[in-house]
């Protein structure tokens, strides 16, 4: 092998230089410039893209403040509305019961009406009935006819007395 033999080492050093020196020229000037772009623009970018996304996280954190701002603001303004509404409905309710309230009390004296009214047709037929039943009665119990007027007026002094006789 002839790359081996020590007489040819010294034209392979030079050679080697040479190359060496070219190569390192050429990755100066036209590799390493190119690299150096390359790198440059790609920290330039994730910079940007890291100031875009403070900036984009900054905007979220305002917007969830401003959220939360809206949605305490719309809570409260609904449970005002709930509580105005139950309110309402309370007073509504009350009227409401205020108003059956006086209707029932105007049903019930009506029907009280009618029932004394009921009664007193009554009393008065009871008063009818109870002397021709007395004078019967006496008749029956004595065995001798009473004076019709003399009973009537018994019965409905017993009537408006309102015992029973007992």
């Amino acid at each position: 092998m002839p790359q081996l033999d020590p007489q040819y080492f010294p034209p392979q050093l030079i050679w080697l230089a040479i190359t060496f020196g070219l190569m390192y020229l050429l990755m100066a000037w036209l590799a390493l410039p190119r690299v150096e772009k390359v790198l440059t623009a790609r920290a330039e970018r994730i910079a940007g893209d890291l100031d875009s996304a403070e900036n984009f996280n900054r905007q979220a954190e305002e917007a969830l403040a401003a959220y939360e701002t809206a949605l305490a603001q719309a809570r409260a303004r609904a449970h005002e509305i709930a509580a105005g509404s139950r309110d309402e409905m309370r007073r509504e309710l009350e009227q409401h019961r205020v108003d059956l309230d006086a209707r029932l009390a105007a049903s019930i004296a009506k029907a009280d009406a009618r029932i004394r009214a009921s009664t007193e047709a009554a009393m008065a037929n009871v008063a009818e009935i109870a002397a021709p039943v007395a004078a019967a009665m006496v008749v029956r119990l004595i065995g001798t006819q009473a004076d019709h007027t003399v009973i009537a007026r018994a019965v409905r002094a017993e009537l408006a007395s309102g015992t029973s006789g007992d």
